[in-house]
Formats: structure tokens, C-alpha cells, sequence
């Protein structure tokens, strides 16, 4: 029995070592994780700040500005003159002509001060007097061929000519007019220069242009001899006004495309797009420190792409199943893009700048540029707003955080399912409105108006009185029960299938303890080690240190307790036979 009794107290003391030891590897791993995870987090809000920098470093309050009087000046027609004479109000060939010679001129040379002084400008136009006229203006249109639509047999008697609408197989390139000259003959533009997409088609960058003289009166006389020589066609399906400026001022440049279409129809529908640029990046020392922030985000992409590549490659194939590391790549390579364009942006402007600029006589296309530096832009805004996303992923160890992405993740199923039941009925909805008020209703002219109309619709934004108008018996029942079928029962079920989740999934984290009180605790812990170690403050020695050693000391004291009690036990159990002999002695 005396062997046995004493191997007894050391088995307890493995057990409880062991579990012990268990459980300060788990807390041990999970401090590690932390760490890291906090570590990683303090490293991706670097580089978000040095790619926020980056961003707002692009745009400013000018760019609004500038494109603000170059719209009011163009677009909108001033009030002594005739209201049929502004742009936005072209609505046949003749008012074209009426705004090219008008409006259109007095905005683009500005020859006089406000006291009607002649300006001294060497030949050079500035339009409000601080933006430099680059060049001259260029006018280009488009045509389409004479029998590229079908006549039905009944109508061959009336009707000798038909132009269809425009589409790149019928556009007329032949030689027309005077043909004397270049706005007589079909130019073809460059293979790299960019398409329009207009309201009614997209079209191609060639066509039948010229470009205005440097004087205004030279310009109106030769607008004058092409309305009289019928430049524009029945054929003609679109009008380019193009132009740009630079405001050396706020090293800005302005391109402005101004875009009248002549569909099939008749009539005419005007559009513009007026950028405001900053194509000479590197001026000033802002610019320079912009430059150094580049260069920053490349080295971060750099090192993101090989962190990636090394989890790729330890983890292959379980790698593509998390939709964080799904996020990762899609940041890298929007990231890579917006990289890309801008390398190449920077490359054709310092090799194009010169050449737009040799001849004052010319049109310098500017418009390219632009495009490329636009696509540039919305790469980068695209890329930052993913980057903001990806900070989710390291405050998922917050509580509310997790609560929301297991209640997404749970409820997905029923979502999708909803999801395919609300689309059902919502194009259902959306097809019988573009039939039935498609060709009375703007709203509803096309199909993709429709849908955008119906989310408008349910957000509480609409029009009844033109939709009653247009049909009064279908107008009001397609309203009530749209209303009723999606915004009255399909949102409060999606509403409700989100609510029920989420209350499952709370339930759920209140059983769990949590870890929030740790997470804050080492935040705090690295917090004032960095505070001491830049002897911004002092190190705690009284209040920690006592406590751990109180702790300790507790610990030693309990210990020793326990074995003290364990030794009494087998003392005791050693001196039970000893006393049992001698009480039997004594009693014989």
C-alpha cells in the first residue's frame, strides 16, 4: 500500500501540469495570432493612407469648377440672346448652324475685354481670359449611305432615298460636296483613338472634319460657305465639336467634346463631355511628394504580390477558398491596371505633348489623352474602394463584425432564393411598363430605363401623373401592385429573413465567450510599450509588477498548501499502521 499511496500526489500533478500546459499553448497561439493579425493591420493602414494621399492627390475642387463655367458658357445660352440658339436646345439641322455661328464662336475667341479694348494675345484666344485655346477647334460628322434600309413595295413611289440609322457597316466614306477640300473627304482616324458612345450609337472616330482659323470672322465665313453648300446631309447621323484649353493657372487642361446626333427619326439629341485633367503631373513640389507616394503603393503592391504567391503556393489549392483571399486578388490586380495606365499615360503625354503643340493651325486631339487618363482615374477609384473593403477582414475578430458576416453567410441560401422570386416578378414588372409606356414615357423608353425606374420607384422617387396619363386603366393597376407585390411583401421578406438570422446568430455568440476583452487588453499592452520605449511614458513598475508578484506569491502560497497537504496525507498514512501495531500491543 505505501508504494501505491505515494505514486498517487505526482500523477495529479501531471495531469494538472498537462492541462495547464495545454491551455498556455492555446492562449500562447492565440496572443500570437493576435499579434499578427494586429501587425498586419497597422502595415495595411499604411499603405490605405498612402494610397488615400494618392487618390485625393488626383482631383481637386478646380476640376469642378473649371468644367462648371466651360458648361455655362457652351451649354447654356446667355440671357440676351435667343433661347433657340443655345446648345442644349439644337433640335434640327438649322438650329445647329444657328449655334455654331452664334454661341459657339463668342465662346471660343475672346478678342476683347469687358471695356470692348482689343486684347494683344500673339493670335491666341483665352476663354475667360485664363484658358489658353490650344490650337484651333475641329467640327467632324458622320454620314451613312443612301439605300441601307428597306422600303416596303407600297411606298416605292413616294419614297426614292432611305438612310438607316448609323452603324459602322453603313457609314458612307465616299467624296461628296465640292470636294475640294477636307471637310468634303472622309478621313480616317488612327486605329488607337477611341470610339464614342452616343444616345443613339456608337461611333466610330473617322469622318468628314475640318478645323476652324484662328480669327473669328475667318471662322464665320467659313461656317457661313458650309451651311450654304449643304455640309450636313440627310445622311448625316452626328455632329463632334471638339476643342481643348489649358489654365496654366491651375495646370489644368480642358477637353470638351460637344456631340449632336441626327437620328433616323429626325430631329436632333445633344450631348457633351467636358473633362478637366491634370496631364502634366510632376510641376510642383506637391507633385514631386505625389510621385514619391507612387512609388510607395508599387513597392506594397510589389510585396503583397509575392505574400500572395507564397500562400498560393503552401496552401494551393484551400488558398481559392477563402473569399478574403478571392478580395486579395482582385485588389492586386485592379492595382497592377491602374499601375499599367498609369506608366502609360505618363509615357504618350511627355511623347505627344510636343507634337499636339508644334502647329497653332492644327487641331491638337487632346481627347485621347484624356480618355486614357479618365480610365485611369475610375481604376484608381475603383481599387481604393476595394482596399477600404479589405479593412474588414482584419476587425473581423470584432463581435459585431463577426455577427454580421456569420448572419450574410448563413442566411445566403434563402437570399438566393428570394433573390430569384423578387427578379422574377421585378422584370415581369419591368417588361410589361416598357410595353405598355415605352413610347410615351422617357422613363420608360428603354428596357434599362425601366428597371432603373423601378428601383426609383421603390425607393419612393416616381411620377404617377405621367404614367396615369400615358394609360389610365393600366397606368394605376401596374403602380398599385408593384407597390404592393414589391415594396409592401418582397422587402419585408427580405427584411425578415435577415432579422431571424441574425437573431439565431446572436443567440449563438452568447454562448460563446468573448475575446474582445483580450484583443483590447494586448492593443493596450502594445500601445504602452511603444509609449515607454519613445520615453513618452514611464514604465509602470508599482501597479503591474506587484500585481503579477502578488499573483505569483498567491500561487506559491496555494501550491505549497496543496503539497503541505499532500505531504500530512502521506505522513498519515505512513504512521496509521505504526499506531495500529502499537494499540494492538498494548491491548494484548
Amino acid at each position: 500500500m505505501e508504494p501505491s499511496a505515494a505514486r498517487q500526489p505526482p500523477a495529479v500533478d501531471q495531469r494538472l501540469s498537462g492541462s495547464g500546459a495545454v491551455k498556455a499553448r492555446v492562449s500562447c497561439s492565440r496572443e500570437l495570432e493576435l499579434k499578427t493579425t494586429l501587425r498586419e493591420l497597422v502595415i495595411y493602414i499604411v499603405f490605405l493612407t498612402d494610397l488615400s494621399i494618392l487618390t485625393f492627390g488626383m482631383v481637386s475642387t478646380d476640376m469642378y469648377y473649371l468644367n462648371k463655367v466651360m458648361s455655362h458658357l457652351f451649354l447654356e445660352p446667355s440671357s440676351s440672346e435667343d433661347d433657340r440658339s443655345g446648345f442644349r436646345t439644337i433640335g434640327s439641322r438649322a438650329d445647329f448652324w444657328r449655334f455654331a455661328e452664334g454661341p459657339l464662336l463668342d465662346g471660343l475667341y475672346w478678342e476683347k475685354w469687358y471695356n470692348n479694348t482689343t486684347l494683344t494675345l500673339q493670335n491666341n484666344s483665352h476663354i475667360y481670359y485664363e484658358n489658353l485655346l490650344l490650337g484651333v477647334a475641329q467640327i467632324r460628322q458622320l454620314k451613312v449611305r443612301n439605300n441601307t434600309c428597306s422600303i416596303y413595295p407600297y411606298f416605292h413611289h413616294f419614297l426614292e432615298d432611305c438612310y438607316s440609322e448609323y452603324h459602322y457597316r453603313a457609314e458612307d466614306r465616299s467624296d461628296f460636296g465640292l470636294r475640294n477640300e477636307s471637310e468634303w473627304r472622309y478621313t480616317s482616324a488612327s486605329s488607337l483613338s477611341p470610339w464614342y458612345w452616343g444616345s443613339m450609337g456608337l461611333y466610330s472616330s473617322g469622318g468628314y472634319m475640318f478645323a476652324l482659323p484662328k480669327s473669328k470672322q475667318e471662322s464665320v465665313e467659313k461656317l457661313v460657305f458650309l451651311r450654304q453648300n449643304s455640309w450636313l446631309t440627310r445622311g448625316t447621323r452626328v455632329v463632334f465639336i471638339d476643342f481643348s484649353t489649358y489654365n496654366a493657372n491651375i495646370n489644368l487642361f480642358c477637353i470638351i467634346k460637344l456631340v449632336v446626333e441626327f437620328p433616323a427619326t429626325g430631329g436632333a439629341v445633344t450631348s457633351s463631355h467636358i473633362y478637366s485633367v491634370k496631364l502634366l503631373r510632376y510641376v510642383t513640389y506637391y507633385d514631386y511628394f505625389l510621385a514619391s507616394c507612387e512609388i510607395t503603393f508599387c513597392l506594397f503592391i510589389i510585396t503583397f504580390i509575392i505574400q500572395e504567391a507564397i500562400k498560393i503556393v503552401k496552401l494551393k489549392k484551400e488558398y481559392f477558398r477563402s473569399a478574403w483571399n478571392w478580395l486579395d486578388l482582385l485588389l492586386l490586380v485592379v492595382s497592377i491596371l491602374a499601375i499599367a495606365f498609369n506608366i502609360y499615360c505618363t509615357v504618350e503625354v511627355s511623347l505627344l505633348m510636343e507634337e499636339l503643340l508644334s502647329d497653332a493651325h492644327v487641331y491638337p486631339d487632346f481627347y485621347f489623352l484624356a480618355f486614357w487618363q479618365v480610365l485611369y482615374n475610375n481604376m484608381i477609384a475603383v481599387n481604393i474602394f476595394f482596399a477600404w473593403i479589405k479593412i474588414l477582414k482584419y476587425v473581423s475578430f470584432n463581435k459585431t463584425m463577426t455577427q454580421l458576416s456569420s448572419t450574410l453567410s448563413r442566411c445566403a441560401k434563402d437570399i438566393i432564393g428570394f433573390a430569384i422570386m423578387f427578379f422574377i416578378i421585378f422584370f415581369a414588372y419591368a417588361q410589361l411598363g416598357y410595353l405598355v409606356f415605352g413610347s410615351q414615357v422617357e422613363e420608360f423608353s428603354t428596357f434599362q430605363n425601366c428597371i432603373f425606374t423601378q428601383f426609383r420607384i421603390v425607393l419612393g422617387d416616381f411620377n404617377f401623373e405621367t404614367i396615369e396619363a400615358t394609360n389610365r386603366i393600366l397606368g394605376p393597376i401596374y403602380f398599385i401592385t408593384f407597390v404592393f407585390f414589391v415594396f409592401f411583401v418582397l422587402l419585408n421578406m427580405f427584411l425578415a429573413i435577415i432579422n431571424d438570422t441574425y437573431s439565431e446568430v446572436k443567440a449563438d455568440f452568447e454562448v460563446i465567450p468573448s475575446q474582445e476583452l483580450q484583443i483590447r487588453d494586448l492593443f493596450r499592452q502594445s500601445c504602452n510599450k511603444a509609449l515607454v520605449k519613445l520615453r513618452l511614458k514611464k514604465p509602470e513598475m508599482d501597479t503591474n509588477p506587484a500585481d503579477k508578484s502578488l499573483e505569483s506569491k498567491e500561487f506559491s502560497a496555494t501550491k505549497r498548501k496543496d503539497i503541505s497537504k499532500l505531504s500530512n496525507r502521506d505522513s498519515a498514512n505512513e504512521k496509521a499502521p505504526q499506531v495500529y501495531s502499537r494499540v494492538g500491543e498494548g491491548i494484548k
